[in-house]
């Protein structure tokens, strides 16, 4: 197994060297395969979320060692950040991010856009995620008309829909009812057998007994357990 992202000795720390300082990650080091699914599991505040926008280039860490599909992503210039994860990383959020008066296919289009292709490959690509993600009838919906599994169905098209190597979710599933939490692991499991290597920071006890190949990673006060 190759190894897609490698964590190590690495730390994050907000107001260094000020009265509120505050060591959310404490010497992390953690090494994760291709076609891995790995959960990140912690109360709220225990780093997690803080871990997962660093491996998604959000922001730097204060000091360690971050690498992600080949690239040292800590030391890339701003310039070239944008770039590095428009093209290898897929990034589901919480509270989906979507432009509410948007249509589906519109919403998935904001993705598309850096990549300068032609209105023929975009359309095909948007119809190729939707399928996937069995919401194609809801192409031209505006956004805002849409249930919230729905909502969550196309956040995960969008960040599918540049064909990334990693995905990752942060708490995929905390605006998601029982049901619609039960049919995300269902499109986790799917992507899993595309060869997606998928990290999903959570608290959700939903994930605690699943039937599927995974590791669990226990994170507490910025520290892996």
């Amino acid at each position: 197994m190759n190894t897609i992202i490698k964590m190590e000795n690495l730390n994050k720390i907000f107001n260094e060297n000020k009265p509120n300082q505050f060591n959310a990650l404490k010497d992390i080091n953690l090494h994760i395969n291709e076609n891995e699914v790995v959960f990140l599991k912690g109360v709220s505040g225990s780093g997690k979320s803080t871990l997962l926008s660093i491996l998604a280039s959000f922001m730097k860490p204060t000091n360690g060692l971050v690498e992600v599909n080949g690239e040292f992503i800590a030391k890339l210039p701003d310039t070239h950040i944008s770039e590095f994860r428009l093209n290898n990383i897929g990034f589901i959020f919480q509270s989906f991010n979507l432009f509410e008066q948007l249509t589906v296919a519109q919403n998935i289009m904001t993705s598309l856009i850096p990549k300068e292709y032609t209105q023929k490959i975009c359309d095909d690509k948007i119809d190729a995620v939707l399928k996937l993600i069995n919401i194609s009838h809801k192409k031209d919906q505006v956004v805002s008309n849409l249930s919230g599994g729905e909502k969550q169905r196309v956040a995960i098209a969008r960040a599918l829909v540049n064909e990334p190597d990693i995905i990752l979710c942060d708490e995929p599933t905390a605006a998601l009812d029982f049901d619609n939490s039960l049919i995300f692991i269902e499109i986790v499991k799917q992507l899993q057998s595309l060869g997606k290597t998928i990290v999903i920071a959570t608290h959700d006890t939903i994930f605690d007994d699943i039937d599927m190949k995974c590791r669990i990673v226990n994170i507490k006060n910025g520290a892996i357990l």
